[in-house]
Formats: C-alpha cells, sequence, structure tokens
C-alpha cells in the first residue's frame, strides 16, 4: 500500500476510469450492472433486526474486501422509524468478539446509546440482544460499531459496520425529483509514522492555541489509507447517479471514514446545504465544496443545471483517484466523464447560522487537548486537560443546566468531537460568533477554539470524543457524569 500513487491508478483502471490530469482523461468501456452500485435494503417499522457478520464488498472487479458488516452488507441496511414512536432494535452478534452497536445522534439513554464508556451491556459472541428505545429526534442519524480497535486494524470503524438511520419527523424536507444517501469510505487502512492529513480546514484561519514552541519530537504512528468508495462502490466501478436537467436531487452525505475529514464537490454545481448532522440550518447557503468530518452529515440540494458527464469526488487528487468519487450522468450526454477543480473556498459553519451568539450560560466548561508523541509506545496519545481517561470525576453536570463548553485544539490535527447523547449549539468557532447551528459532531480546526452550549437534559453517563477511531483509542476521550 505504500507505493500508493501507482496502486491508485491501477485500482481505478479496475473501476472503470483511468487516473489522468484535469479533465479525466479516459474511461473504459461502460461496467457490467452486476457492479451497479449497492441500493442498501431499507427497513422500517419499530422491530428491526440487525445482524453483526462477515460480508464482502466488491469496490471495483479484482477488488473485493472482506470485512464485517450488518445483514450481508456493507453500508448496512438504512433504517427509518418515526420520531416519537417506540422502537426494538434485535442485535444479532455472529462474530467471535463482542461487539456494541452506537446510535449516532439520538437522544437516548446510556444504557441503549451503545457505548461501553457509558455502561452499556455488550452484544456478545455469539449471542444476541435488544436495545429499546425511543428515536428522537428527527432528520439523518446513523450507527456504527463503537468498539475499541487499538492497534488492530480488523476492529472498530475500520470494519464496514455502519449505516443510515432516518428519524421521520412531521415536516417534510422540500419537493425534490431525487434523493440519495451517500457515505463516504475508506478501506485497507495501515500504519504510517509520515504525515499525510489533508483534513484540515482554511491554514489561514487563526490559531489562538498554537503554543510558541512547538514539540518537534518524532511522531508516533497514525492510520491511513489509499483506498476509497461512495457507498460500496469506488469512483468508476458500478452505475452513475443519472439525472436530467433541471431536476433538483436531494443528497444525505455521511463520512462514514474512520481515519480522516473529507471534501466533496461536483464541478459546474453548488451544494444547497440546508442541515448538518440532520438538523435544518438557520441560514441555507450554497457552496461549492462540502466538508464532513468523521461522524458529520451534511443534506444538500443540487439544482442540475451543467448538462454533461460529471466527477462528484474529493477535490484532492490521491484520494480522489483513489475512488472517493461517483459519476453524475445527465440524460442523452456521450462523453467522456470531465472532473474541473473547484474554486477555492474555505469551510465555514458559520455561514449557515446567524451572525451573533446566542446568551452565554452560567455554567462553563473547558476542555484542552494536546498529543503526547509516541505517549503510548509506538503511537501517540491524547489528554483532555492534561489528564488520561476517564476523568469521571472532572466533568460533573447539574441536570437541566445550560453549559458552554468551550474546546482548545492545541494539536497539529483538525479533530472531529462527538458528545453522545446530547446536541449541542455552536456559539463561535474560528473566532467568529454565531447561533442555530444544533450539531453533535463539530470539526475544531488545528491549533483552533470552539465553543459550543448544551443543555444537561440526558441523565447518565456521557461520552465526549474525537470521532477518528485512532484518536479515540489513546486517549481522545472523556465521561461526562451528572451530579
Amino acid at each position: 500500500m505504500q507505493g500508493s500513487l501507482i496502486q491508485r491508478r491501477d485500482f481505478l483502471k479496475l473501476a472503470g476510469l483511468a487516473a489522468a490530469s484535469t479533465p479525466l482523461g479516459a474511461q473504459q468501456a461502460p461496467v457490467p450492472s452486476a457492479l451497479a452500485p449497492l441500493v442498501s435494503s431499507e427497513i422500517s417499522g419499530t422491530d428491526i433486526t440487525l445482524e453483526i457478520g462477515p460480508v464482502t464488498v466488491e469496490l471495483a472487479p479484482n477488488r473485493i474486501l472482506s470485512t464485517v458488516g450488518y445483514n450481508g452488507t456493507s453500508p448496512g441496511p438504512r433504517l427509518r422509524v418515526k420520531e416519537g414512536v417506540p422502537v426494538t432494535v434485535n442485535v444479532v452478534n455472529k462474530t467471535d468478539v463482542p461487539e456494541y452497536v452506537h446510535f449516532h445522534g439520538l437522544l437516548i439513554p446510556s444504557d441503549v446509546d451503545g457505548s461501553e464508556e457509558e455502561g452499556t451491556p455488550a452484544v456478545p459472541p455469539h449471542g444476541n440482544r435488544s436495545y429499546k428505545f425511543t428515536p428522537t429526534p428527527a432528520g439523518t442519524r446513523w450507527y456504527h460499531t463503537h468498539t475499541m480497535s487499538m492497534d488492530d486494524l480488523h476492529r472498530g470503524s475500520y470494519t464496514g459496520m455502519f449505516g443510515f438511520l432516518i428519524i421521520e419527523g412531521k415536516s417534510n424536507p422540500g419537493n425534490f425529483d431525487q434523493e440519495h444517501y451517500l457515505a463516504l469510505r475508506d478501506w485497507e487502512p495501515y500504519f504510517t509514522d509520515q504525515l499525510m492529513d489533508n483534513d484540515d480546514l482554511d491554514p489561514s484561519l487563526a490559531k489562538p492555541e498554537k503554543p510558541e514552541v512547538l514539540d518537534t519530537r518524532p511522531p508516533g504512528w497514525e492510520v491511513a489509507a489509499d483506498i476509497f468508495s461512495i457507498n460500496d462502490k469506488a469512483l468508476g466501478a458500478g452505475e452513475p447517479i443519472r439525472v436530467r436537467q433541471g431536476e433538483r436531487v436531494l443528497f444525505h452525505f455521511l463520512n462514514a471514514s474512520a481515519i480522516e475529514n473529507r471534501h466533496l464537490a461536483l464541478p459546474g454545481h453548488k451544494f444547497n446545504v440546508i442541515a448538518l448532522d440532520g438538523n435544518p440550518v438557520p441560514m441555507p447557503a450554497p457552496v461549492s465544496v462540502l466538508m464532513l468530518g468523521p461522524g458529520e452529515r451534511v443534506d444538500a440540494w443540487v439544482t442540475m443545471n451543467q448538462p454533461g458527464i460529471w466527477i462528484m469526488g474529493a477535490p484532492e487528487d490521491p484520494v480522489r483517484e483513489g475512488g472517493l468519487g461517483v459519476v453524475i450522468e445527465y440524460a442523452n450526454q456521450r462523453r467522456t466523464p470531465q472532473w474541473v477543480a473547484p474554486p477555492q473556498s474555505a469551510w465555514d459553519y458559520t455561514i449557515f447560522g446567524k451572525p451573533t451568539a446566542p446568551p452565554a450560560p452560567a455554567e462553563k466548561l473547558d476542555m484542552v487537548f494536546e498529543k503526547v508523541p509516541r505517549g503510548a509506545g509506538r503511537f501517540n496519545s491524547f489528554t483532555v486537560n492534561g489528564k488520561p481517561y476517564p476523568h469521571d470525576q472532572e466533568f460533573l453536570l447539574k441536570q437541566g443546566a445550560r453549559y458552554r463548553l468551550t474546546f482548545h485544539n492545541r494539536t497539529d490535527d483538525a479533530h472531529p468531537l462527538h458528545l453522545h447523547r446530547h446536541q449541542f449549539e455552536i456559539a463561535e468557532i474560528y473566532g467568529k460568533a454565531t447561533s442555530g447551528l444544533i450539531k453533535d459532531t463539530v470539526v475544531v480546526p488545528t491549533y483552533g477554539r470552539a465553543s459550543v452550549d448544551f443543555t444537561a437534559d440526558q441523565p447518565g453517563p456521557t461520552l465526549f470524543h474525537c470521532h477518528i477511531q485512532h484518536h479515540m483509542d489513546f486517549g481522545f476521550k472523556a465521561l461526562l457524569r451528572y451530579a
């Protein structure tokens, strides 16, 4: 995997597209229909069964992966439930290790949230367990494994255990001609000590947490990947998304990666962002490039007003050439799929929010994040407020109180930070005040700072962590408790 560029090119030839300079230069014969994108089955109702077991993922011809997934597929089936209507999710574990299923973005009790740290019982090997809860709030949520991986890249979120979870509310999201659910994924991870991040935000952003003297100790191993997909197909494999001029197409995007923040663009088109992490934004706005940290979701619609055959994919050439993309094909077009680099644009949550901060709550919490190079042998470790996990007596919450939680990122990574069983409102990020943006995961920039407000209205242990699996495994997490 280390000779990544040549392998990526060979891989895309297998997938049906030959990697080249902008625009994409060649296309093989049409891919057989047997390689059509897997349309994950949808399960709805109040009694749902998920079976954990081995699956194969056919990213492209001659690139078939073996992993673990749900109900024989990866992504797993799309789950569709109604807000406020109790459901039972029966999980059957056909593997040899205990498992957890986390329902990401839901306001549910800790014993069914799917986190060992919060006290959720495991689904035993070759056993089963039922999760019973009332799904809320409405919106685009997801479910995934929540096991630790440590130095085993065949466990946890490096596997194929993930899927969309849609909670239907009373409101209709709008009138759209098509609707698609697209999960961004990386595969075949490996350890490396090379700096490979392309996950940051605008490098010109203020860095209020940057130390005066940088830590120059040799870094520990991190996790990288060279093979990517949208859902279960790499760019060029499977059928394109077929559209007609003038259609409005609603996309539900999910970064189901275990490793990095990802960008996405569709040349000649704008993404009209209407929801972040499943929650409607107060100021919908068009953007040329999306960014999603692991765990984040973006709902955005696109007006199909540029006839042609386009590649919707990662702006970074190595990532797109590695498979992170899908072809958008207008009707009656006969040409080579085109890629054109998008205009330079910085991802900025605040353009979707109101320009003033909400009133500051009386209660305040601060979290300072630092990385310890090789603090865990060959691996980096992370501390919160100078201490290792669990911090179980440090972050005590008063039930019903409103808190301002400020993240101080004193590391050289942009971290997607997730708070379980609660939602928060961004109050400040990039040095800008904002309000009305309700999320469950937020990417805090390198050496950056962000403040979020939340109400402590979900009693029980509450896990906070970086959604990059390797970082969480090596200490980037804390447990909040109710006093």
